[in-house]
């Protein structure tokens, strides 16, 4: 496997390599562990959509994109209002 380079902001790898440690791993091994971990879009887009269709499959539960549209909203409106924003 070869090496790359990543150029970020100092504290941003100092971060990193703080938390690194206190896992035990080098940065290197925690930033491969997490690339490992992360959907990409697509990979989330794809997950996203077999859920649905398990969703329905199982419930026959299948909503619009007006309503879930709605649902969306609702979620958020009941969030900001526990979250205070």
């Amino acid at each position: 496997m070869s090496d790359a380079n990543v150029r970020i902001p100092e504290e941003a790898k100092d971060r990193l390599a703080a938390i690194a440690g206190a896992e035990g791993l080098s940065l290197r091994a925690y930033l491969a562990r997490l690339a490992e971990t992360l959907l990409t879009p697509q990979e989330r887009a794809e997950r996203a959509e077999r859920t649905r269709a398990a969703l329905h499959a199982w419930t026959g539960y299948a909503p619009t994109e007006a309503e879930q549209q709605d649902l969306d909203h609702e979620l958020d409106r009941r969030l900001a209002r526990v979250t205070g924003r």
